[in-house]
């Protein structure tokens, strides 16, 4: 049976079938934005192609080769299936803030209950720390975990973040998606502790999402016990 056509760079063209490769690790700044949608969105490569209306090879040379260019047609069509824009896929919106789209013509504005937050907050990432000074209040973002219920990262000795222990402090997440013009924050009250216990911060370093960002032998875990948890999204009308 003869093969499908390529472009002529070798990469199967959007409408090709040939078998997928298997999945790798994606290359290039539009293969991760893809995969990190598609995996937000709990979408295989599969049915991204099927909502595309390309082959799945072709959603894999995308995610997986750093050279890859398609057209604005190919980004639309990955942009509309991904939910998203095709700038926000293509890098157009790197380095700025979240929240530049436009407000929705009629937005629905509703409260979150406690298992919402809860579930919402697991999904792990960026977080914001805020403690109440004598000087004045500080905001500080944190790559966090959530173990047990309890939010976690990690700092080092001596880091601003350790004027907060034993005090009662605040912590949010938000999700904003420029695109549909929707998102949600979640705001949790707590209590900040160091962990000093050798035993439960090796179980935390085994059970945490991922390093701190920032680097520099942050080892001194940190840990919140929420006692508050409060919510909000916002949907396009």
């Amino acid at each position: 049976m003869a093969e499908g056509p390529t472009s002529q760079s070798g990469a199967p063209e959007p409408g090709d079938r040939p078998p997928a490769p298997a999945d790798g690790p994606p290359r290039g700044d539009l293969g991760r934005r893809l995969r990190r949608r598609r995996v937000e969105l709990g979408l295989s490569r599969e049915e991204v192609a099927a909502r595309a209306g390309m082959a799945e090879a072709y959603v894999a040379h995308l995610e997986q080769h750093s050279t890859a260019a398609p057209d604005s047609g190919t980004l639309l069509r990955l942009a509309g299936a991904l939910r998203t824009s095709p700038q926000e896929l293509g890098g157009g919106y790197a380095g700025l803030p979240s929240g530049l789209g436009q407000a929705s013509r009629d937005p629905r504005f509703g409260e979150l209950g406690e298992q919402e937050c809860r579930e919402l907050l697991s999904t792990h990432g960026i977080g914001r720390f805020a403690i109440s000074t004598e000087g004045a209040p500080l905001v500080l973002p944190v790559n966090y975990s959530v173990v047990d219920d309890a939010i976690v990262f990690r700092t080092r000795e001596g880091s601003a973040l350790t004027r907060g222990f034993d005090r009662e402090v605040a912590f949010e997440v938000d999700r904003v998606d420029d695109a549909f013009s929707e998102g949600w924050s979640v705001l949790v009250r707590g209590t900040a502790r160091a962990v000093t216990d050798p035993g439960e911060a090796q179980r935390l370093t085994q059970r945490a999402y991922s390093a701190p960002w920032a680097g520099g032998g942050r080892d001194l875990w940190v840990r919140i016990e929420p006692v508050a948890y409060t919510g909000r999204r916002i949907e396009a009308g």
